[in-house]
């Protein structure tokens, strides 16, 4: 009878536990969808106000007042409803390959860690943006708010992490680890106040260990950026929590910014008009009949998608999900084809539009229109070192005959759609008719029109394509929120004087200098997502870079293209990762079967170091 009333009591606690997990999920479920349609309707009035403003500017020489302010105030709401979604998608920039190398209780273990360190940001955001709430004072000039709500949004957000953690772990059934992990960042953060450590080292280093242990145990990188800044406190670093903040939502609120979700609203709408599959095939009559055509329409249909998307991740999705596929029927090994996804996706954050170089912009005051026809020139140079790669690389033989002019015209007029977006981003940007803000806003306005005229996309696809485009931006947008912090625990123990004195020991001249930043930017590459490295070390790099006498427009390309190939390099490249973790092929094969292709990579790369030398 004892054993009876056990089993029962067992059986009715694993009952409960079931019940606790379905409701977790059902709240996970239904929040996720509450707070993507936020976003996606904030991302849509975001891009009604902009338009608008832009028809008033040049049609009538007229403006929204308060336009910039409010579309500022706008982005920094779509990053603190969409970075929650973020969490769990290959935006969440989380790099498993020392976690997915221990056993199983290892494992474990640096899950717990992960989600403590999550935990930790997200009581960081909340709590601090709660205080600069209380701290900060005045209100916006042009929109007549208070200035505290653009911060009470982005402690609504960090808020939301911590929510958005605690239900997925329930709904997955580590209520056990979740605890653990949750106790755990609690008594870090309050305990944390009542600690101060003299450990021997700047705490930018510090935090830089920290933030190197987050990479490790595979947890988000922003977050692993916000609580290495938090935790920099008590280890002697300057910035206090509200501080730590206030340059975080500072860091995200330039209005420059705002091309971020408008790019990449334009790439997902493009491929929902269907206009995506028409660069495929258009790109297919003109090297199909080549031998390994299919890869060779790989790269063609890559660096013409680069006009739309902007986003290397973003592209190493798509080939993954609609390129890969065909490659494979086609007779190609699963890991050949899934390492020329990933090579060529590496266009799309240096063929413009680039988020690659908005970022760099932001952060260097660096002309966006040049850096994007420089961008463009570099693009076309690595498109042809693949290629040549690709030629002497694939065996597979031309899945179709040559196709004639009268085809190749076809094709290229049914895809001319698609080539309206360059023509706005480019010529928009480089000959001044608009900003970059507004350029970006004008091609996710006709990416909008392509989607209903072609797809005759209604409110569901067009409101998916916004939610997804705002979780992307929002990604995005936490990563350079969160670098900012650490940027400025950098500039504070002048690491760029540092790097100014290595660059020294090697000889000050430009030779040397460019030596010295290509190898810490492979470096960069291998362990920080893009974004979060440009910020991080285009201020560092690029003083020493004007010093030795380099074009800083060229050297900006320069920081690009080498974090880019960095993206690719074993044993951590993070393309290689989100082509694995799509296509089910084990990283470690990909990784051998891109060799090839970096190699070409790099070679590009030297002839575009060489330019920037010989042209002093």
């Amino acid at each position: 009878m004892t054993y009876q009333n056990t089993d029962t009591r067992s059986g009715a606690a694993k009952g409960r536990g079931l019940q606790v997990q379905a409701l977790a999920r059902a709240l996970h479920r239904g929040l996720s969808a509450l707070l993507g349609a936020a976003a996606a309707f904030v991302l849509l009035v975001m891009l009604v106000i902009v338009t608008v403003n832009i028809v008033l500017r040049y049609g009538f020489a007229s403006s929204i007042l308060g336009a910039e302010d409010a579309g500022i105030w706008l982005n920094v709401i779509i990053v603190s409803l969409g970075a929650p979604l973020a969490l769990g998608s290959a935006l969440a920039m989380r790099l498993d390959v020392v976690q997915t190398r221990l056993g199983a209780r290892g494992q474990a273990v640096s899950a717990v860690i992960a989600d403590t360190i999550t935990l930790l940001s997200g009581l960081a955001i909340a709590f601090g943006g709660a205080q600069v709430v209380q701290l900060v004072g005045g209100s916006s000039d042009a929109l007549g708010l208070p200035e505290s709500i653009r911060f009470g949004f982005f402690a609504v957000g960090g808020g939301l992490v911590l929510v958005m953690v605690v239900l997925e772990q329930i709904a997955s059934g580590r209520m056990i680890e979740c605890a653990i992990a949750l106790v755990a960042a609690l008594a870090i953060y309050f305990g944390a106040g009542q600690v101060h450590l003299s450990p021997g080292l700047p705490p930018s280093i510090c935090a830089a260990l920290i933030i190197l242990l987050g990479v490790a145990v595979s947890a988000p990188m922003p977050h692993a950026f916000f609580a290495a800044a938090f935790l920099a406190i008590p280890l002697g670093a300057s910035i206090p929590e509200p501080a730590m903040i206030n340059i975080a939502v500072n860091g995200a609120s330039k209005f420059l910014l705002l091309a971020i979700p408008f790019f990449l609203l334009s790439g997902t709408l493009l491929t929902v008009s269907g206009v995506a599959e028409r660069l495929i095939r258009f790109a297919a009559a003109c090297v199909g009949h080549l031998r390994g055509g299919l890869g060779q329409t790989t790269l063609l249909t890559n660096l013409m998608f680069s006009g739309a998307s902007g986003s290397s991740i973003a592209n190493a999705a798509f080939g993954s999900v609609t390129l890969y596929p065909e490659l494979v029927r086609n007779g190609y090994r699963p890991e050949r084809a899934g390492a020329i996804v990933a090579a060529s996706s590496i266009l799309d954050n240096v063929v413009p539009p680039s988020i690659a170089f908005l970022v760099l912009a932001t952060v260097t005051n660096l002309s966006v229109g040049k850096l994007l026809v420089g961008g463009l020139w570099a693009g076309l140079l690595l498109a042809a070192a693949l290629f040549v790669a690709l030629r002497l690389t694939v065996n597979e033989a031309a899945v179709q005959p040559r196709a004639g002019w009268g085809l190749r015209g076809h094709t290229f007029l049914r895809a001319l759609p698609a080539f309206g977006l360059g023509l706005i981003v480019v010529f928009g940007i480089r000959f001044g008719i608009v900003t970059t803000t507004e350029a970006a806003a004008a091609a996710a306005l006709y990416s909008v029109g392509l989607a209903v005229i072609f797809a005759r996309a209604r409110g569901a696809g067009l409101l998916q394509a916004f939610r997804g485009s705002a979780i992307e931006a929002a990604a995005i947008g936490m990563m350079i929120a969160s670098a900012h912090p650490f940027v400025s625990l950098l500039a504070i123990d002048n690491v760029a004087g540092l790097v100014k004195q290595a660059a020294s020991l090697l000889g000050s001249g430009p030779v040397a200098v460019t030596l010295l930043a290509v190898i810490i930017l492979l470096i960069a590459g291998l362990f920080i997502d893009t974004g979060a490295a440009i910020l991080i070390l285009g201020p560092l790099l690029l003083p020493a870079a004007v010093a030795a006498g380099l074009d800083p427009i060229t050297f900006g390309v320069i920081i690009v293209v080498t974090l880019m190939i960095g993206g690719l390099t074993p044993p951590l490249g993070v393309l290689i990762f989100v082509v694995a973790g799509i296509t089910n092929v084990p990283s470690s094969a990909l990784f051998r079967s891109v060799v090839p292709y970096v190699a070409a990579l790099v070679c590009a790369l030297i002839l575009i170091c060489a330019y920037a030398i010989l042209s002093i």
